[in-house]
């Protein structure tokens, strides 16, 4: 008797009396990581910040945020990471968008929170390559992860998925 494994991203599938069929759900067994990032907007400009050079995926850009540890909750980690990347403690709001994105080996659950920061702080190099203040339209000259790519696109206005 043979077996014959599917992934559910192939279809149906069927089994010959000669046959057993098994569905293999594929990534099912890939962890979540749920990540937070700051939707920071000032004078029309939003604050994105450049991965270090030894940082998963290396240069490139993203809006500023981190992975929530045990126990925390996404306000907490934000607010944590800020401080500690760019100097800046955040008022955070709503959520703006939320995404779920496969990479290889893992799943990230991405939330995009609305933040402010007071106007007496400006944001600093700490633990980051580089930072900058950019006009939604300049958003496509910066590489982004895979998975903050589709908030760039809702903040070009090219997709209108919301939270």
């Amino acid at each position: 008797m043979a077996v014959v494994a599917t992934g559910r991203d192939e279809g149906a599938f069927c089994a010959t009396p000669n046959t057993v069929a098994i569905e293999v759900v594929m990534n099912s067994v890939w962890p979540h990581i749920r990540v937070v990032a700051a939707l920071i907007e000032r004078h029309g400009q939003y604050l994105i910040t450049q991965r270090s050079s030894t940082a998963v995926l290396a240069g490139l850009w993203e809006f500023p945020g981190c992975k929530v540890e045990a126990g925390e909750t996404d306000e907490t980690a934000l607010r944590r990471e800020l401080l500690a990347r760019v100097a800046i403690d955040v008022n955070v709001g709503d959520a703006a968008a939320r995404r779920t994105h496969s990479y290889d080996g893992y799943h990230v659950d991405l939330i995009v929170y609305r933040a402010t920061i007071p106007s007496c702080q400006e944001p600093q190099l700490v633990r980051t390559a580089d930072l900058r203040w950019v006009k939604p339209q300049e958003l496509e000259n910066y590489p982004f992860p895979s998975a903050d790519q589709a908030t760039t696109d809702l903040l070009l206005g090219i997709s209108s998925d919301s939270p």
